[in-house]
């Protein structure tokens, strides 16, 4: 079972990537060309920063799940790992709206909190 679950944590780790690279190329910057982009906040910039964040967080979510079953396969999941990893993963999620819409979109600072309470379950042992 190992082997397939370091398969599994491989193939996560991929599409990821894939829907990262192939999504940016052939779908958001074929959409961001439209010149009928919802006008949020006053312009197109945040509309266009909320689609590539949220087209992101597929990936930082797959690259969780791929940590996850590496500690699987290592006979090292436990609820503190599983915890450790939940909260960086979602910490990470959180850097993208962030950064893609300069912190106008505020799911950066529930993200930042939920990740936090996921480390403090962590640290507590």
């Amino acid at each position: 079972m190992t082997p397939l679950l370091y398969f599994a944590a491989s193939l996560a780790v991929a599409l990821g990537l894939a829907h990262s690279i192939l999504g940016e190329r052939y779908i958001l910057i074929r959409l961001f060309r439209r010149d009928n982009l919802p006008q949020l906040l006053g312009g197109t910039a945040f509309t266009i920063g909320t689609l590539r964040f949220v087209w992101h967080e597929t990936t930082v979510a797959l690259w969780g799940f791929a940590a996850l079953l590496v500690q699987l396969a290592q006979g090292r999941l436990t609820a503190t790992t599983a915890a450790q990893t939940l909260g960086w993963t979602l910490i990470a999620a959180g850097v993208l709206p962030l950064v893609f819409t300069r912190g106008r979109h505020i799911s950066w600072l529930a993200l930042f909190i939920i990740g936090g309470i996921a480390l403090a379950r962590a640290a507590q042992t």
